[in-house]
C-alpha cells in the first residue's frame, strides 16, 4: 500500500515529527497531512485502548481514519474547526483536485482509497438504496406479509440472507460466532460483500447498481458524513478485486 521502496520508508515516530514539523513551519497543514499519510507505513495498529485498522481486507484503505490518528497525535496544534470538517463531514480545508490528491497520497494508497471507496462506501449505499425501494414497495402492499426491508435487501442484492452470509464470512476468515458486530468487522464484512456481488453477478447489473448507489451518494454528499473522498462517475478500472 505504498509507493515508498522499503528503504527509504519512515517509521511511525519519524512520520509524525515530520507532519509536525511541518506544521510548525507554515506548510498548509492539509497538504502535511497527505504527505505525512503518502509515508504511513501500517496497515493497522493499536494505539492506547483503541485499534486502528486503515486497510480493510488487506486492499481498501480509510484514509480518513488514518488522518484521524494523524490530527490526534497533533493534538491543539491544527485549526479544530478545520480539523473537525475533514474527520466528521469530509470537508478538507483546501480545494484539491483528485489528481493531486492522489499525488500527494501516492498512487498504492490511492488505488486502495478507491477500493475503499467502492467496496465500503459504495457498498454501504447501495444496501441503502435497495432497502428503501423494498420498504417503498411495501408500503404499496400493505396486507401482504413480507420480511422487513432491510433483510430482504441482502437477499435481493447477494442472493442469501444478512445473517447466512455473515457466518460464511466469518467462517472463510477463521472468525468466531458472536452477536455483535463491531465496526471493524463490519467493514470487512461490506468490503467481502463487495467482492462476492462483483464476482457472482452479471456485470451490467453490477455497474447498473453501483450507478444507483452513486446518485444516492451524490444527493446524500451535502450531509454525509465520514466521507471516503471524491465520487466518481464510473467505477474505475483499477478496483483490484482478486
Amino acid at each position: 500500500m505504498t509507493d515508498v521502496p522499503v528503504s527509504q520508508q519512515r517509521t511511525v515516530a519519524e512520520v509524525l515529527a515530520e507532519f509536525r514539523q511541518a506544521v510548525m513551519d507554515g506548510r498548509p497543514w492539509f497538504i502535511a497531512l497527505l504527505q505525512a499519510i503518502a509515508q504511513w507505513p501500517l496497515p493497522e495498529e493499536t494505539v492506547g485502548d483503541r485499534h486502528y485498522r486503515y486497510l480493510v481486507g488487506g486492499e481498501a484503505f480509510d484514509w480518513l481514519l488514518l488522518a484521524e490518528r494523524l490530527c490526534e497525535a497533533l493534538d491543539g496544534f491544527l485549526p479544530p474547526e478545520e480539523q473537525e470538517a475533514l474527520l466528521f463531514f469530509g470537508r478538507p480545508p483546501l480545494d484539491i483536485t483528485e489528481e493531486e490528491f492522489r499525488r500527494l497520497i501516492g498512487y498504492a494508497k490511492y488505488r486502495a482509497h478507491l477500493n475503499y471507496l467502492y467496496g465500503v462506501v459504495v457498498e454501504e449505499v447501495l444496501q441503502l438504496v435497495v432497502e428503501e425501494d423494498l420498504r417503498k414497495d411495501q408500503l404499496s402492499r400493505v396486507w401482504e406479509k413480507r420480511s422487513p426491508p432491510d433483510a430482504e435487501a441482502f437477499q435481493h442484492i447477494y442472493g442469501r440472507g444478512q445473517q447466512e452470509l455473515l457466518r460464511e464470512f466469518r467462517q472463510e476468515r477463521g472468525l468466531p460466532e458472536a452477536e455483535a458486530v463491531s465496526l471493524a468487522e463490519a467493514q470487512e464484512f461490506t468490503y467481502w460483500l463487495f467482492k462476492r456481488r462483483v464476482r457472482w453477478n452479471d456485470p451490467a447489473r453490477v455497474a447498473s447498481d453501483t450507478r444507483r448507489a452513486l446518485a444516492m451518494l451524490r444527493r446524500l454528499e451535502p450531509c454525509r458524513t465520514r466521507a471516503a473522498g471524491a465520487v466518481l462517475q464510473e467505477p474505475p478500472s483499477v478496483i483490484e478485486v482478486p
